[in-house]
């Protein structure tokens, strides 16, 4: 039997991974594929680093170009991260005929209907499980679990470090920023943790899911993104006293074409599966026209989760390549993009406002939702002996967001309306 031999460029914490399981999984990977798979060349920062895993010295090499030339190699296997050199490899790789397999997100959400549209045109495939949720297989289930279905909405976790952080701000009351440097002393957030906690890592995830779930080409600037380095514990003691908890979610919907995409800060209703979802964990929520509701929970990181996910992406390779339909997969991306305005968008909204003590303001508040036909669920007001003002919480029913923004900005102009402390969507 002839091994399939893939080049695989990086060996960092995932790679090695890659190389663990390729090499640990040899027989049952032979008798998926009905072919050994070989691990022929690995691109390398440095070849005479120290190594926390034994590969033999003439398989590395610091040079990407001799993985992408050569010859005998059928599969490119990219985890490497970056994206302009890495699309100038991936691309090369393509036209060369070679499969790819990657676990980049950034490059993906950024020119995957690039990268795919070369796929198509030279008969490769181009897999990539590994760049949303870890070792949860969302993006085969979306293609493939929903093949049948129409999906109407893709709610999720896709964050394991702003997870961590507001599972802790919750769990023990503690401040974002004394639970943000534990997380970087514990490795889950980065010295600059900007992608993670601004929203723009897991609006990227959102990118890529929505282009699959709803068929067309979703851009990242089509994504309204906000993080959760505003969010105070005393938003997350409210939201518990409600009854809910704060989770940062991607939230991606349809509606008769319509599509809206968003990532923020969101309280969840504690009955609702998602809100349970606690440290580094990631979820991803579907709701399909035909099958209902649906969640998908797991890792979302680690070496062997989403080395998993890389793996399992390179067995459906070779088993194209067995059958020969690789790169006949078509267009997952065929719709017209359709984007709702935000006179279209409608959910549920939290308001925490610092008011005037005195009797009037609560009238005079409730009037301002009224003119701009936003009804309301609940209202609460209550003295803080921590300020000089009251606190006056609301949750409205369903409203629009440009309704919601034209309350925002009249409560701006309001002289019983202090502040606006926090405004966060509602779910479940």
């Amino acid at each position: 039997m002839k091994p399939v031999k893939v080049g695989l460029l990086g060996l960092g914490t995932v790679g090695t991974g890659v190389v663990r399981i390729v090499e640990g999984h040899q027989e049952d990977l032979a008798s998926q594929v009905g072919s050994p798979i070989v691990i022929e060349k690995v691109l390398v920062q440095n070849k005479s680093k120290a190594r926390n895993i034994s590969i033999s010295p003439e398989k590395l090499t610091e040079d990407a170009w001799e993985i992408i030339r050569h010859p005998e190699i059928d599969v490119i296997v990219e985890v490497m991260g970056g994206v302009s050199h890495t699309k100038e490899y991936i691309l090369e790789a393509l036209e060369r005929g070679k499969h790819v397999v990657t676990a980049n997100k950034d490059l993906m959400a950024l020119h995957g209907p690039e990268i795919l549209a070369k796929a198509q045109e030279n008969r490769c495939d181009v897999l990539y499980e590994a760049s949303v949720a870890g070792g949860i297989p969302i993006i085969r289930t979306l293609v493939e679990g929903f093949a049948s279905d129409r999906i109407t909405k893709v709610m999720g976790i896709v964050n394991g470090t702003t997870n961590y952080i507001l599972t802790k701000m919750s769990q023990e009351g503690a401040t974002y920023l004394d639970v943000l440097k534990e997380a970087q002393d514990l490795g889950y957030a980065e010295s600059d943790p900007t992608s993670d906690v601004e929203g723009l890592d897991a609006a990227r995830k959102m990118t890529i899911l929505a282009t699959i779930g709803f068929r067309a080409n979703v851009a990242l600037e089509d994504i309204s993104v906000q993080g959760i380095s505003s969010v105070s514990k005393e938003d997350i003691l409210y939201a518990k006293r409600l009854g809910y908890e704060v989770k940062l979610l991607g939230i991606a919907e349809r509606q008769d074409d319509l599509i809206s995409i968003s990532v923020q800060p969101t309280m969840v209703k504690q009955s609702h599966p998602i809100a349970s979802v606690n440290g580094v964990f990631n979820a991803v929520y579907v709701y399909g026209e035909a099958v209902g509701e649906t969640m998908f929970y797991g890792a979302g990181a680690g070496e062997l989760p989403t080395a998993t996910s890389i793996v399992s992406d390179l067995v459906a390779v070779v088993k194209n390549l067995k059958l020969g339909v690789n790169g006949m997969l078509g267009s997952l991306a065929y719709k017209e993009k359709k984007l709702k305005t935000d006179e279209q968008i409608s959910s549920k909204y939290f308001l925490l406002l610092h008011v005037a003590d005195r009797a009037g303001v609560l009238a005079r508040i409730t009037q301002v939702f009224a003119d701009f036909e936003v009804s309301l669920e609940s209202v609460l007001q209550q003295p803080n002996p921590s300020i000089p003002e009251a606190e006056i919480i609301v949750i409205t029913h369903d409203a629009n967001k440009a309704a919601i923004q034209k309350v925002l900005a009249n409560f701006q102009s309001l002289d019983v309306v202090h502040k606006v402390k926090s405004v966060y969507r509602v779910e479940g």
